[in-house]
């Protein structure tokens, strides 16, 4: 079974679009059909399927996720016992655990099965820049 580990440099918390890389794989194993699975490999940051047309989109996605779950030093936030990583720690943990850490994709002609405005995300939740660690396994 094919598989292969993308490595995805991110600035800070947002939407980093990965579908070209993840395309690439896709066509380069030449396997019309099958199930690709795309798993991170972190517990602070996750994965999404989402609008890739219009960055409204990722803008409105990074608000809403950061009124849901502010960082620890938000007086809401006090509750928090997990803060010796910094004040957005814990929160990106909750984020990725209310979000995915793996996709399931169906390949079709050897292509990935995307809708016309669907692209592929990681969505990285800590504030700092990070070296993430994505696997794509490809299944007949």
């Amino acid at each position: 079974m094919p598989q292969t580990t993308l490595s995805i440099s991110t600035r800070g918390q947002g939407l980093y679009e990965i579908t070209d890389a993840v395309a690439r794989f896709v066509r380069s194993e030449g396997q019309a059909q099958g199930l690709l699975t795309v798993f991170v490999r972190h517990t602070s940051c996750s994965l999404l399927i989402q609008e890739n047309a219009d960055p409204d989109v990722r803008r409105d996605l990074d608000s809403f996720f950061a009124r849901l779950v502010p960082r620890t030093d938000h007086p809401d936030m006090r509750w928090v016992t997990h803060t010796t990583e910094g004040p957005d720690d814990m929160p990106a943990h909750i984020k990725a655990a209310l979000t995915a850490v793996s996709l399931g994709i169906p390949v079709s002609g050897g292509r990935l099965a995307l809708g016309t405005w669907q692209g592929i995300y990681l969505f990285e939740h800590r504030d700092s820049p990070h070296r993430r660690e994505i696997v794509l396994h490809l299944s007949a």
